[in-house]
């Protein structure tokens, strides 16, 4: 019960920030941004001493080892992918375009309006 209270307060916090930027519409736009990041900052601080705040701690730690495992394609790699990608989307483009052309003229002789 008192994580979802926590909670709570993190999320007024943030919302309170956001309205500061509007209160605050005749001052200074670094005193506005300053606000919404004061409330944003301000929330974040309490929503980390949640259980779930915890939670989300942990699984952006993960979230960053992980990636840090990737084995990422090398640039040769990459080029000879895209060329591939572009070769394959020209082959199904023109496919698509003679399969097209081919009903139109088959629609158009059942039609009785071949040219």
């Amino acid at each position: 019960m008192a994580d979802k209270l926590k909670f709570g307060f993190a999320i007024l916090l943030v919302i309170a920030g956001i309205v500061g930027y509007y209160q605050l519409s005749e001052h200074a736009l670094v005193l506005r941004v300053v606000s919404v990041l004061a409330g944003l900052g301000l929330g974040a601080a309490v929503a980390w001493f949640t259980a779930s705040g915890q939670e989300f701690y942990r699984f952006g730690q993960e979230s960053v080892a992980e990636a840090k495992r990737v084995v990422w394609p090398s640039r040769k790699e990459t080029w000879q992918t895209t060329l591939v990608v572009f070769g394959l989307v020209l082959v199904m483009g023109l496919f698509l375009w003679v399969v097209d052309w081919g009903l139109l003229v088959i629609v158009q002789r059942l039609m009785g309006r071949a040219e």
